[in-house]
């Protein structure tokens, strides 16, 4: 009776596990569509969207959806999200590599909010801090708040010449966000739960890893928004 027990219990905790991992699982793969969504919205926000010109230049693309942002005298910013980069021909996107963000700031405020952010990595140099194990936005990477709108060539040089380039919805408005000190840094807890094994951003962004089951709408939403790399 008592070894009988035992092995209903092993059971149970082993399919306990199981449902726990499938679980994370789910919920990743819910932060990818999430992902996908946010890029959509961003895009289709007519004249205060981000500039598909500037898509088409960047060579990754970092969503953060429902970063959470709040404060009492000293602010903090955290959230987990995806980064996807263009292959080395520069058509058609990688699998997604999973991201959290944390950052703090001091100053006089109170409350709290929750927004979805996009990062466009512009250049060669900010596609090396996001392969990297940690950089600071406005530190080690050079990052400012994106312009909006159908046409980004009258933006100043400040912001055509950066590294990344960050934009926000909040409440559905759209605007260019300023990250200056929050870190970015990658989540191998998720990439883990995604993959199965152990594997790290860099292999993701720049290898042939086939994308997870059920995480293929970010890349889609990619693919039919802006396929190839247009030239500088």
């Amino acid at each position: 009776m008592r070894t009988t027990l035992t092995t209903v219990f092993a059971i149970a905790c082993t399919l306990s596990t199981v449902a726990f991992a499938a679980d994370k699982e789910a919920k990743a793969i819910d932060r990818i569509d999430a992902s996908a969504d946010t890029v959509t919205d961003l895009m289709k926000a007519s004249d205060k969207g981000v500039p598909k010109d500037l898509l088409d230049k960047a060579k990754c693309v970092v969503v953060i959806p429902g970063m959470k942002k709040a404060g009492f005298i000293v602010g903090a910013k955290y959230g987990r999200g995806f980064a996807v980069c263009r292959h080395a021909n520069g058509s058609g996107w990688s699998a997604p590599a999973a991201v959290r963000i944390e950052g703090g700031s001091v100053g006089f405020q109170i409350g709290g909010s929750e927004q979805d952010v996009l990062l466009l990595v512009m250049n060669d140099g900010g596609m090396k801090h996001l392969l990297s194990d940690k950089f600071t936005l406005g530190g080690e990477a050079t990052a400012s708040a994106g312009p909006v709108g159908r046409d980004a060539e009258a933006q100043t040089d400040a912001a055509m010449h950066a590294e990344m380039l960050s934009y926000s919805r909040s409440r559905g408005l759209f605007a260019g966000i300023s990250l200056q000190g929050a870190t970015l840094r990658p989540d191998a807890e998720t990439d883990h739960e995604l993959y199965g094994h152990d594997i790290s951003n860099r292999e993701i962004l720049t290898g042939a890893i086939p994308a997870p089951e059920g995480a293929h709408k970010l890349d889609m939403v990619l693919n039919g928004t802006s396929h190839t790399r247009a030239s500088k």
